[in-house]
């Protein structure tokens, strides 16, 4: 399969496990499980689970042992997503093309959506299952524990917004990132490796490294389509970063500044898995997907 082909497969089995954790059912408070599904089940890229997906093929292992680390890392990033939304952070009305959590279920609906996704990405990853040794699903779940955690991404939504308004150096906005957006996506490879039970330290440093190459690259593209994108394409309201005066990557290096470090992101990123040879092809399809978005 291209590339294309692949993300709509992924894309589809993770909209189908992800709709299987939380039934369409009558609960003590359905409204609850109403506005987790509303954020969870509305669409979006779906890159993470995508990596997961890859990483878990490129390690040997087939598709259905993706399956639950997949799930468990968009509830994280949709947990988060909700979370940023809210006015005390963010303050956005606009997500994936429709009204955001909080504005469609109310603050305190949203909060809680967004705990109960949180505690359910463990729930899933943490079931006992004859996919995965206990060692393997012990490591799964420290690595999305630590990468969603006060060392990983809450810590970089924390620095930023603490740091609205000041300037920053490029050593400070690159570790915000690496650690907001980053620690993710980076995560994702190495999910999709231990699902697949992979032992080879060296394909999962290198896969860490490629992970936190491209979660750069994918903030920088983020920030440049703030500004060249606009609202009906992007699902979310354009020029919000300069609005809020945030730290960016064209605020700090300008416009074209900026289009050459993302350049340089997807070099790396080739240079990173290029000993692997065909095997690697579809992780790098995806690293040039990220750069060339447009969403």
């Amino acid at each position: 399969m291209d590339l294309s082909a692949q993300l709509k497969h992924y894309t589809a089995l993770t909209e189908e496990h992800l709709n299987a954790q939380i039934p369409a059912q009558v609960e003590l408070y359905p409204y609850l499980q109403n506005a987790m599904r509303y954020s969870l089940l509305q669409g979006g890229k779906r890159i993470r689970p995508a990596l997961v997906f890859l990483a878990n093929a490129f390690c040997g292992a087939d598709d259905e042992k993706a399956l639950a680390p997949a799930a468990a890392i968009e509830m994280i990033h949709t947990y988060s997503l909700i979370h940023d939304d809210l006015p005390a952070m963010d303050n956005d009305e606009l997500r994936r093309g429709k009204p955001t959590c909080h504005i469609e279920f109310g603050e305190a609906n949203a909060i809680l959506a967004g705990d109960a996704l949180l505690t359910l990405a463990f729930e899933v990853l943490s079931r006992p299952s004859p996919l995965y040794t206990p060692e393997s699903q012990l490591k799964m779940i420290q690595t999305l524990a630590v990468a969603a955690g006060h060392r990983g991404m809450v810590a970089g939504q924390a620095f930023d917004l603490a740091h609205e308004d000041h300037p920053l150096t490029l050593d400070q906005l690159e570790a915000m990132h690496c650690h907001k957006t980053g620690a993710l996506i980076s995560a994702s490879l190495t999910l999709g490796a231990q699902a697949a039970d992979c032992q080879d330290q060296q394909v999962l440093q290198d896969l860490s490294r490629f992970g936190r190459i491209i979660g750069l690259a994918f903030q920088v593209k983020d920030d440049l389509l703030d500004i060249e994108g606009d609202t009906l394409t992007l699902g979310k309201p354009s020029g919000s970063d300069l609005a809020r005066n945030k730290p960016t990557y064209p605020a700090l290096l300008g416009l074209q500044g900026a289009k050459d470090k993302l350049l340089s992101l997807q070099a790396q990123a080739h240079t990173c898995l290029h000993s692997y040879g065909s095997s690697s092809s579809a992780l790098l399809a995806l690293a040039d997907y990220i750069v060339e978005r447009d969403h």
